[in-house]
């Protein structure tokens, strides 16, 4: 496909990327924005695929397919001598979401396949690994799943739509999960359009998908994210000082009623008559010291 400039877009193209592409254009120091436009996918094609792979595509992935074969949006931002390419939002075509996990990773006869790495301690160790266990089921790399790649991420780890159950038939039900380097799964979304919001809103900075693990994304990484999303990489901090932008004034301190309640002032007791003789004159002799209240003689 021809990469055409982001002012070539068709208006529903525009509105496909949600308007992200000013939002780059106006960013201090972002060089280029690339769009590659996509025709739409051929029905018959979707058709071939899920009776290649016996599963059924999700509604809404169906759909993107049908407005465009892919996405791929990729931009630079300024050097000393060339643009260099920083974000990358890219989502596979029909004949590219390709299944992992059943061929060989060498091409060596007899080679380890992703699912020789299967073992009863794995469900374990992906819990200790993750420190929750309410997190929901990993996927399997053997035949309990189906796996097929989303995203190859620059070679940082893959993104991949999977469907969990694949025995004794395949459940029509699916997630989006991303698989770091090490091969361990971090669970994304449940659908493949908030996936989508979440590659657009993270304007495809490098390793991205890594802020969602229990690690995040590397010191150089969290430079880009500082730069150009600052929130989305400070989001601990801001739940940690929530209080700080709580409005702390109590109404009904500020806006006190008019109408008050009367005290009653209670009464002091009544003192014996000595003392109150013995009162009287003290302040009698008080009296007669001020200034004023001298006696004519």
């Amino acid at each position: 496909m021809e990469e055409k400039p982001s002012a070539s877009i068709k208006p529903y193209l525009d509105k496909l990327t949600l308007g992200v592409t000013r939002i780059l254009e106006t960013s201090p120091g972002v060089a280029e924005v690339t769009f590659v436009e996509k025709e739409p996918a051929e029905r018959h094609t979707i058709v071939s695929w899920e009776q290649k792979n016996s599963c059924t595509l999700p509604e809404d992935l169906k759909n993107f397919y049908l407005m465009t074969d892919g996405f791929q949006m990729t931009w630079s931002v300024k050097t000393d001598d060339a643009p260099m390419p920083l974000g990358s939002m890219v989502i596979n075509s029909v004949s590219k979401l390709c299944r992992l996990g059943g061929s060989s990773m060498y091409t060596l006869p007899n080679a380890p396949t992703l699912a020789d790495l299967e073992d009863d301690t794995d469900e374990e160790d992906f819990f200790l690994f993750s420190g929750n266990g309410d997190k929901p089921e990993k996927p399997h790399f053997d035949s309990r799943s189906l796996i097929f790649e989303l995203d190859p991420c620059n070679g940082n780890g893959k993104v991949c739509l999977v469907y969990k159950h694949a025995k004794p038939v395949v459940s029509p039900d699916t997630e989006i999960w991303f698989l770091d380097r090490a091969l361990y799964w971090h669970f994304l979304t449940k659908t493949f359009t908030a996936y989508y919001r979440l590659l657009i809103t993270h304007l495809g900075l490098p390793q991205w998908q890594y802020a969602f693990t229990s690690y995040g994304v590397s010191p150089q990484a969290k430079q880009w994210f500082n730069m150009y999303k600052p929130i989305t990489i400070n989001t601990a901090l801001l739940s940690e000082e929530a209080d700080s932008f709580v409005n702390k004034l109590d109404p009904n301190k500020v806006f006190k009623s008019k109408n008050k309640t009367p005290v009653m002032k209670k009464k002091p007791p009544p003192q014996p008559a000595g003392s109150q003789k013995s009162h009287t004159s003290m302040t009698s002799s008080k009296t007669s010291l001020l200034p004023g209240n001298s006696s004519r003689k």
